[in-house]
């Protein structure tokens, strides 16, 4: 049996655990798809690339309102479909060939499942291998759900992994699904051309946002898709190309495609953990305790696979401190989940850090909270905007920000300085008062909502 010092299971943020201090090491790392992971490969970075030429052709066709004449001609979906895989593409050939050449890193290109505690099995197409290691990292990821009544029709369907890819944007596109998957790819495909219609079993978009964001998108999206809020698909069929879904309250709808958003799960299931004795929680998440250790000594786990945060610069973060604990385990780091942001790149944008009011008001917590207008101050006046807002929320007898949210144009951006008080610990007061705040940027929509809050 093959003897490692460190295996790597998944090359997403799991290869990123890989540096130069493990050189003198005999490393391995085991990949059954594509290096970079889901985030380079079928999430963040294709299709924020592709958000981001929506959002050219969105200003185009809205250049009217401000006095400009312009006409949109198109969205040229197959050009920009392989500009952006061409690049995706590369980078990942270029991470494989990079580790494939390594002389202390063995890749094994396929898939990993535990005999032992650090013992693996590695299906290499219709051959296989076992191997041992004296440490294990699990960077496993995840991937879309997909209900019984789309798994079960036989018919064609598309999930995150596959749209992206596909040669001639829908006619009608259904979306299942109303979290931020289902609204990156709404403005995605509407800008393109395509018809969308979202399917959701909550009562409002985005529902894991706070209730004044959600509510906010939501109405917007009253006004450019067809919404079915409250529903269930209850069954698929039709034909490949002419989709039937039915909901459960009769309603039979029309699609050329259907795109299925409702979730991700861990990809823990397709480990065999029980041989190794490596402990879940009841959605499949691995356990682990602040260090990123497993139930199993020697074995750690990052990113998707065991994370309650599935995000890239999450996983990222944990991959660092993986690094430093494989490499230094008489002085462990832990990792830090206390502030986590994140954002979606639909339109308009929403980014959020912290609690939501109902979090709050869930807790009976004292707090308070305020509210800006983007049209409250100048530079939403430039941009014309009459439905963004930026929403604080603070302890009432502290001033410490307890949250923040924004939905509206920049929004991943702006919330970064309210990321950094919550990391750091700034209070609204200083935060608002000690630094100049450039007039007249958009950031000043920040700066005066935090005016409204207690010192």
């Amino acid at each position: 049996m093959r003897h490692h010092d460190v295996v790597v299971i998944g090359a997403g943020s799991g290869n990123m655990v890989i540096g130069d201090s493990f050189a003198g090491l005999d490393v391995a790392v085991v990949e059954e798809r594509r290096f970079g992971g889901t985030c380079l490969n079928f999430g963040c970075i294709p299709s924020k690339m592709l958000a981001y030429a929506a959002e050219v052709a969105d200003t185009v066709r809205g250049a009217t309102r401000y006095d400009v004449d312009a006409e949109l001609l198109g969205l040229r979906w197959t050009e920009l479909r392989d500009r952006v895989f061409k690049r995706i593409d590369a980078d990942e050939a270029r991470g494989r060939a990079g580790r494939e050449a390594s002389d202390f890193v063995t890749v094994y290109p396929g898939h990993a499942r535990f005999l032992g505690p650090r013992r693996l099995q590695i299906e290499l197409g219709a051959e296989s291998v076992s191997v041992e290691a004296d440490q294990i990292v699990i960077a496993a990821g995840g991937r879309p759900l997909v209900p019984p009544p789309v798994a079960a029709s036989g018919l064609p369907y598309e999930t995150s992994d596959t749209i992206m890819r596909i040669d001639t944007p829908p006619r009608r596109l259904a979306i299942l699904g109303g979290g931020y998957i289902a609204a990156e790819f709404a403005h995605v495909f509407a800008a393109a051309g395509s018809e969308i219609v979202i399917i959701e079993q909550a009562d409002q978009l985005l529902g894991p946002q706070d209730e004044s964001v959600a509510q906010a998108y939501t109405d917007l999206a009253r006004h450019r898709f067809e919404l079915h809020l409250g529903r269930e698909l209850t069954k698929l069929d039709g034909e490949p190309g002419a989709l039937l879904l039915h909901l459960d309250d009769g309603t039979t709808l029309t699609a050329d495609a259907l795109l299925v958003a409702v979730g991700r799960t861990p990809n823990s299931d397709k480990l065999e953990l029980a041989e190794a004795g490596i402990s879940t929680h009841d959605d499949g998440r691995i356990v682990v305790d602040k260090y990123q250790r497993t139930t199993v000594d020697g074995v750690y786990a990052l990113g998707d696979v065991c994370s309650a945060y599935p995000l890239k610069h999450v996983a990222n973060r944990e991959a660092e401190v993986v690094a430093h604990n494989l490499r230094h385990p008489d002085d462990l780091r832990a990792t830090d989940h206390e502030v986590v942001p994140a954002a979606v790149f639909t339109d308009p944008q929403v980014a959020s850090v912290g609690s939501t009011e109902q979090d709050l008001r869930d807790a009976g917590r004292s707090y308070v909270a305020a509210s800006t207008r983007f049209a409250d101050v100048a530079y939403g006046w430039a941009m014309e905007d009459t439905t963004s807002f930026c929403k604080l929320l603070a302890d009432r007898s502290t001033g410490r920000l307890l949250g923040a949210h924004i939905i509206g144009p920049q929004a991943a951006t702006l919330i970064q300085p309210l990321v950094v008080a919550m990391a750091l610990d700034i209070d609204t007061k200083t935060l608002a008062e000690r630094p100049y705040w450039i007039h007249p940027a958009l950031t000043e929509v920040v700066k005066e909502t935090l005016r409204q809050l207690p010192a």
